[in-house]
């Protein structure tokens, strides 16, 4: 659970905020030192031209706030925590820091990323490559579920980046089949996800078989007291920077309720809506593994194609899944926020919260998919009665105003 807990669903976001603000306050303001250097443009970052090419070639124009801030003096080879929301550009900043500063002619490992989920740890890998492309970098996705001989394979035949999740890194480094002798970048991605799914000790084992000159990454959505004492322990001097809220609106996102009164009035109104679904791609959020597996029956019952995946599933049938939305052979998807942060597929510009989630931060990690850094989304969000002070407490939170779905939802999309 990320974040600073509250207490029942009272959520109050600047109560949350002054929270943060006493902890980092107590814990020194020595300790960090804040970073407000901004640079409005790639170009004006002194970044090498393959990398600069590899950017524009991805797609992007402008660099996001956290670009324009965090790229800079993750390059300079300062201990960083970032602090923004998903979908604000945190990936191609790390992903930038770390392609300036490798060493192309050394095929060893120099820089290691930590994710929570396999399909976070391999859309990290895709972006490094593809911002990577004209440098030549090699990178490869140590996460669970696949070939560990493949993976001493590959490791052992060289390369510049390893990504993964913390189970199969360490795994990799216990088996001396990863070298950390050459490793002078060490990433934690979605810091408080990490440690909210207990892979502390895990991340605690891997520092300690680092060399003890590596520059330390952190980045993270929120920062719980168990975020800042990893900072306290491993970071030297960090700077820290923080896009705020505010600057993360959920802009270009047209949010919507539906009034359901029942839980079993959902499937009704969500096949209602099945045929607006199908006009671009969209994901279905449900909240637990079990719900999935029976809202997918359910619809294909009615004879509505749907995909579905969680964390059960085992990796294969995962990846499969989710290159049948990517290429968008299947159009609707249906998860849970296991997985709100691994799907960045550009055309998803629909997002149904079949189930409210039970945190507002949540919200934004699945609706913050829809429209991604610049892109427009609708998201329609299921409320019963038991919902109603939970939709209350995201619009607090987020500062919104979600309104009642008009009937000519297709329009809109």
């Amino acid at each position: 659970m990320a974040g600073v807990a509250p207490e029942g669903s009272q959520f109050d976001a600047r109560q949350y905020d002054a929270k943060m603000n006493d902890l980092i306050a107590a814990d020194g303001q020595d300790f960090f030192t804040s970073y407000d250097e901004v640079h409005e443009s790639f170009d004006a970052m002194g970044l090498l031209e393959n990398l600069l090419r590899g950017i524009y070639a991805y797609g992007f124009e402008k660099p996001s706030a956290i670009q324009q801030k965090g790229i800079v003096p993750f390059c300079k080879g300062l201990d960083v925590i970032q602090q923004a929301q998903s979908g604000t550009g945190k990936t191609a900043t790390f992903c930038s820091g770390v392609l300036q500063q490798l060493d192309y002619g050394l095929v060893q490992c120099q820089a290691l990323v930590l994710a929570p989920t396999r399909e976070l740890a391999q859309q990290i890998e895709k972006v490094m490559r593809a911002l990577g492309d004209y440098l030549g970098v090699k990178v490869h996705a140590c996460v669970g579920g696949t070939s560990v001989r493949e993976d001493q394979r590959i490791l052992q035949a060289g390369v510049h980046v390893v990504v993964g999740t913390p189970g199969r890194v360490f795994d990799m480094l216990r088996r001396q089949s990863l070298r950390p002798d050459y490793i002078k970048m060490f990433v934690l991605d979605e810091a408080d996800e990490m440690l909210s799914r207990g892979f502390k000790d895990q991340i605690y084992d891997i520092f300690q078989l680092l060399p003890s000159k590596v520059q330390v990454g952190v980045f993270s959505a929120t920062m719980p007291p168990e975020a800042l004492e990893i900072t306290r322990k491993f970071m030297n001097k960090p700077v820290r920077i923080l896009v705020k809220r505010d600057e993360l609106t959920l802009e270009g996102i047209k949010q919507f309720y539906v009034n359901v009164e029942k839980e079993d009035w959902k499937l009704e109104t969500l096949c209602d809506l099945y045929e607006t679904l199908a006009i671009t791609q969209s994901v279905i959020f449900v909240n637990t593994r079990r719900k999935v597996d029976w809202l997918t029956d359910k619809m294909r019952s009615r004879d509505h194609t749907v995909s579905a995946t969680h964390g059960d599933m085992d990796q294969n049938t995962r990846d499969i899944i989710m290159r049948e939305f990517r290429s968008g052979s299947s159009r609707v998807l249906i998860t849970t926020d296991l997985l709100a942060r691994g799907i960045d597929v550009q055309q998803v510009s629909l997002v149904i919260n079949y189930d409210l989630p039970t945190q507002p931060e949540n919200y934004l990690h699945r609706i913050g998919r829809s429209g991604r850094f610049g892109r427009k989304g609708v998201a329609i969000n299921f409320v019963t009665k038991e919902d109603e002070r939970m939709l209350f407490d995201i619009q607090k939170f987020y500062n919104v105003v979600v309104e009642e779905l008009p009937s000519n939802v297709a329009d809109l999309l």
